[in-house]
């Protein structure tokens, strides 16, 4: 389980130069708006993931007026997290100072949530999201996973390639839509199984949040008919796919549907309804992989009070620290989330401002 007891930042985003020794439990940081708050939950999870959840891009990342910015953790596990960005180079990474080819393993060894306003794209957003989502799980409970879904990705990209030139491509294509079947399957159960461990946990947490179920209801699906073989389904839509140019069915189609009766879920939820939905999913997803793997996963929650209100703030902060992670969280001011909330855990603040910490 991780737990970072020291964190350094430096040029990142508006930040100049912070280090704080974090709380295990909660690490409150607050500060005014632009003052620098949600740029700290930004770089952990920059670190953890080597993505943004604010941006596509990483040099933006780095402060006006710098050439390179550094973000530093290290665990009471003892491990030691470093990462240093230069304008237009690639990202050195290192975990416990050996150089990281791409995030792979500190991924798995300082996994991290985030719960934003981006985070209600789950609902509003395209099947992307929720396969981001989906997948964020099945790769930390499933070893083979990644692998599986970079030798899927490959295979399309190859298919499409070929489909783009035409039917004079069929031998190749043939090739491409066996090898493509084979792996499509073992996503498919993996993906499947993960979701099938997932919902009973969200159900729950759903219904203990909000109070009643209603007509809710997720299910996953998987990219191509359950009837149908996708080798056979590949080559009776060949033609379609040579129209196209690309492959229209596949694991990369694969997407959560979130109903309530028969209509979308953002059509029949109500805006608390569906923030707390959302809640109950990143939290079931960090009870699955405490329980899956005894691992637990940081939160990084931005803006709790802006989201949620106070009843339901201290619903969702109960189930948070029923979980056991370490939670970092931004608020503008500091009694905007009740200590109530808190439930007696040690809580430890941080006043940002101008992108430093105010001693």
């Amino acid at each position: 389980m991780p737990i970072i007891d020291q964190l350094q930042i430096t040029s990142f985003r508006n930040l100049a130069e912070i280090s704080i020794t974090p709380s295990r439990a909660v690490n409150l940081i607050h500060g005014s708006n632009g003052s620098g708050k949600t740029s700290v939950l930004e770089a952990i999870y920059v670190l953890s993931s080597g993505k943004s959840f604010r941006s596509a891009l990483v040099d933006p990342l780095i402060k006006d007026g710098d050439t390179v910015a550094t973000i530093y953790a290290s665990t009471v596990q003892r491990r030691k997290f470093g990462l240093s960005k230069s304008r237009n180079k690639k990202a050195q990474l290192r975990l416990n100072g050996e150089n990281q080819r791409n995030w792979d393993q500190v991924a798995r060894a300082l996994p991290a949530l985030v719960i934003d306003s981006g985070a209600f794209e789950l609902l509003e957003g395209g099947p992307k999201v929720r396969r981001r989502f989906l997948d964020w799980g099945v790769f930390h409970v499933e070893p083979t996973f990644l692998d599986n879904w970079r030798r899927a990705a490959k295979c399309i990209a190859n298919r499409n390639r070929l489909l783009k030139r035409g039917a004079s491509m069929s031998d190749e294509l043939r090739a491409w839509d066996f090898e493509l079947s084979m792996v499509a399957h073992e996503i498919d159960k993996a993906r499947a199984e993960y979701f099938d461990k997932l919902l009973p946990q969200f159900d729950k947490i759903y219904y203990e949040l909000v109070g009643t179920h209603s007509d809710l209801k997720l299910e996953y699906r998987r990219g191509w008919p359950k009837e149908q073989k996708l080798e056979e389904l590949l080559l009776n839509n060949r033609e379609l796919d040579i129209r196209y140019g690309s492959t229209q069915a596949g694991p990369h189609r694969s997407d959560i549907e979130i109903k309530v009766g028969n209509r979308k879920a953002i059509e029949g939820l109500s805006r608390g309804q569906e923030k707390l939905l959302v809640c109950a999913l990143k939290i079931a997803q960090g009870e699955l992989l405490s329980g899956s793997i005894n691992r637990r996963c940081l939160y990084l929650v931005d803006d709790l009070p802006a989201e949620l209100d106070g009843q339901n703030r201290q619903k969702v902060m109960k189930h948070l620290l029923t979980l056991g992670s370490q939670l970092f969280l931004t608020s503008v001011e500091p009694e905007a989330i009740s200590p109530r909330a808190f439930g007696g855990a040690e809580v430890a603040k941080f006043h940002v401002e101008r992108g430093t910490i105010m001693t």
